[in-house]
């Protein structure tokens, strides 16, 4: 089974054809009674600058996207970081309130995915943050409205990041959609062009060779 050639295979492919049969007066004479004159080849070689622009452009999202991701994975650690131990001081400080054990969704297991903890943590810091009585019960642990602000700050960065980063990851995602559509019209085009070859060209000559199409 042959192995698929890789982006960078099928773009030199194609630049071996389309260069190879413009600069070969002999080529572009002998397929232009078949629909591929110079101006053909001309617009098959912007076709092929269009489609290396843009792989990496492709390129350039995904690394965005990287660094995005763990910026996002930075700013979450760090604020979970913070809210894992604020959890713990509230869970004794309102052991004996169960209506702000509920509102401050301090009962039950930790949500691992990025939304659902978001919940929570919107939920403690939210409900706790100015509301009089929760500030009185978490003093005595030395938590004051300034510290508890900073922590929510720390939430609001990871909110950013992620937000920064479903972002990239969208770009990113369609940036793979243009290179494919495009990287596709060039390998038809190509396809295309590899037939007429065999038919206006001599079998038996190294032009078809030079042009990287060894067998047709």
């Amino acid at each position: 089974m042959t192995k698929p050639l890789s982006i960078a295979e099928q773009l030199l492919a194609a630049q071996v054809a389309i260069d190879g049969s413009m600069a070969d007066a002999e080529i572009v004479t002998a397929v232009t009674p078949y629909g591929y004159p110079l101006t053909r080849f001309q617009a098959a070689h912007e076709l092929y600058k269009e489609t290396a622009v843009l792989v990496n452009v492709q390129k350039r999202e995904y690394g965005e996207q990287y660094g995005a991701t763990q910026a996002m994975e930075a700013a979450w650690e760090a604020a979970n970081a913070a809210y894992t131990i604020t959890l713990k001081i509230a869970r004794i400080a309102f052991k004996n309130d169960p209506n702000a054990r509920q509102s401050l969704m301090l009962v039950g297991n930790r949500n691992r995915s990025f939304y659902g903890w978001l919940e929570q943590v919107d939920a403690l810091y939210g409900n706790m943050i100015g509301h009089a009585a929760s500030m009185a019960a978490m003093a005595p642990f030395g938590y004051d409205q300034p510290k508890l602000e900073a922590e929510a700050a720390l939430v609001e960065a990871a909110r950013v990041a992620n937000l920064a980063q479903e972002r990239e990851m969208g770009e990113a995602q369609a940036s793979t959609r243009a290179r494919d559509a495009k990287l596709d019209e060039l390998n038809e085009w190509l396809a295309d062009y590899k037939v007429i070859a065999a038919i206006a060209l001599p079998v038996d000559g190294q032009k078809l060779e030079g042009l990287g199409f060894g067998s047709v």
